[in-house]
């Protein structure tokens, strides 16, 4: 059983998972969880809020949309700043389709096992491949959370995969400093026996509701 997210303050508990050495398993099984729940997106959801502040349903597609389109830019050597963080749009409003191709432009462009042994240039930096990609699992984990929260599905989310992330993350970003160079609020107190999305949310100082 994975221990909940350590309270403000102290160590990350030493028994934490590493991050994967190849993180394309668990990106393809956080893309699923978000693909499950974009299909259910219908016009009338667009407008609905999310746990992301500022951002509705639409905010928040044009964001995962855009990820995987900066998953693939940054795999072929380009920098996350040459393309937008957020899209406003897509060619007919189809949000699934244009996730979908964005997917397979991700997988095609991390489908180079050499490539997990390269240096990339993530928003955070230049870091090995690997470490990049189980940044943005950690990103899709936690996004698929906004969207289910949003559309009153939260029965669809893999609990296990946001427990594994929530290791990871609760080992390698310390719970202060935050704000300034750490893109994270402070950590937010919840249950222990929170749903493993809602902990992963509040270590990474965001609510999930």
């Amino acid at each position: 059983m994975t221990n909940p997210a350590p309270a403000p303050g102290t160590a990350p508990d030493p028994a934490a998972a590493a991050p994967p050495s190849d993180p394309r398993p668990l990106m393809g099984t956080a893309m699923d969880v978000v693909e499950r729940l974009l299909v259910l997106v219908g016009p009338a959801d667009l407008d609905a809020p999310t746990p992301c502040e500022g951002w509705d349903v639409r905010d928040l597609l044009g964001h995962l949309v855009a990820v995987t389109r900066r998953v693939a830019h940054i795999a072929r050597g380009g920098r996350p700043a040459d393309l937008p963080t957020v899209l406003e749009s897509v060619p007919g409003g189809d949000w699934a389709a244009a996730w979908r191709a964005g997917r397979a432009d991700l997988e095609a462009a991390w489908a180079d096992d050499d490539l997990l042994a390269r240096t990339v240039v993530h928003p955070a930096g230049e870091m090995p491949a690997a470490v990049a990609g189980t940044i943005y699992v950690q990103e899709f984990t936690v996004h698929a959370g906004d969207l289910a929260v949003a559309l009153g599905r939260t029965d669809l989310l893999d609990e296990d995969l946001a427990r594994r992330m929530l290791d990871v993350s609760t080992r390698f970003l310390p719970a202060s400093p935050r704000g300034g160079p750490v893109p994270f609020g402070p950590v937010v107190e919840v249950p222990a026996d929170a749903p493993a999305h809602v902990r992963l949310a509040a270590w990474l100082g965001r609510t999930a509701a």
